[in-house]
């Protein structure tokens, strides 16, 4: 594996069997498989046919993993879509500093976002999903660390233009953000929002939903944070029926998301540019969608 973050974790198959055999030894037999991925935040290992291991890989993804354990299973009840779900929450032991998750596995695969495929029937299955779970009512949830005020990322976001210097037209991406970060905010009640509905967290078959994965994110807030998918995946016309089938999105909040989606490629770029290529391209082709 590719490190990414400073003081990161080594993770490897030796370790995994050895927290199996430990904690859970009734799954400690079963075959184990690296899971490749462009995600960030932890190494997964398919375990068996059934079920997905996750670690984090930095001190930050651990800290959600209490969370998403907690509320994803109380979630899923609650949607139509199957979601990633935690089954087993493993402890810290000598070898090992944190919480770890064993999931159900969802069959499925990332939707392509580099081509110019339009996903219209996706466009709504992605829709209809942020609505059921933006309309969902669980009393108590955690705020989302992305479901508030874009003027809270402006120093992060600002930093990130200013080192992608000659990379991007600063000036016009910097009065681009000067408008979206002072579009009015949210002031209707907190939503049940994902958090990173980015394409690497979302898992399609024939081009249909199959499942939404990855909850690290869970919490209640501003509903704009989950529409970055509508400028990370959606080319146009997609992008005009997945506007079209949401609820209670208002043009305020659409111009939000932009801003998030904006806010998100900006920071994800100078970050990973030369670790992880995948989330680079990601990040270039929402700067592409956003700017259009």
């Amino acid at each position: 594996m590719i490190d990414m973050h400073e003081n990161e974790l080594e993770i490897n198959e030796s370790l995994v069997y050895r927290l199996l055999k430990n904690q859970c030894p009734h799954w400690s037999e079963m075959p184990l498989k690296v899971i490749k991925s462009s995600g960030t935040d932890n190494a997964l290992f398919h375990l068996g046919e059934e079920y997905v291991i996750r670690l984090p890989r930095i001190d930050w993804a651990a800290e959600s993993i209490n969370r998403e354990y907690e509320w994803a299973p109380r979630i899923a009840r609650c949607l139509k879509t199957p979601v990633s779900t935690p089954l087993f929450k493993g402890t810290p032991d000598r070898s090992y500093p944190w919480c770890w998750t064993i999931h159900k596995w969802n069959p499925g695969h990332n939707p392509g976002f580099e081509n110019e495929n339009e996903y219209t029937l996706l466009a709504m299955d992605l829709a209809q999903f942020l609505n059921d779970l933006h309309g969902i009512k669980l009393a108590n949830g955690p705020a989302s660390r992305r479901g508030i005020s874009l003027k809270k990322v402006d120093a992060e976001t600002r930093k990130s233009i200013a080192a992608l210097e000659g990379e991007i037209d600063t000036q016009s991406i910097t009065s681009l953000w000067d408008e979206l970060s002072h579009t009015p905010s949210w002031n209707n009640d907190p939503v049940w929002v994902h958090g990173d509905f980015l394409p690497g967290n979302i898992l399609v078959q024939d081009n249909r939903l199959s499942a939404v994965i990855d909850f690290s994110d869970v919490g209640i807030g501003d509903p704009a944070c989950d529409l970055i998918i509508a400028w990370s995946l959606f080319n146009m016309r997609s992008r005009v029926v997945f506007r079209e089938a949401l609820k209670d999105i208002d043009d305020n909040t659409w111009k939000r998301g932009r801003g998030w989606a904006l806010s998100i490629a900006l920071i994800m770029l100078p970050y990973y540019k030369n670790t992880n290529p995948v989330l680079a391209a990601l990040a270039r082709r929402m700067l592409k969608n956003v700017t259009a």
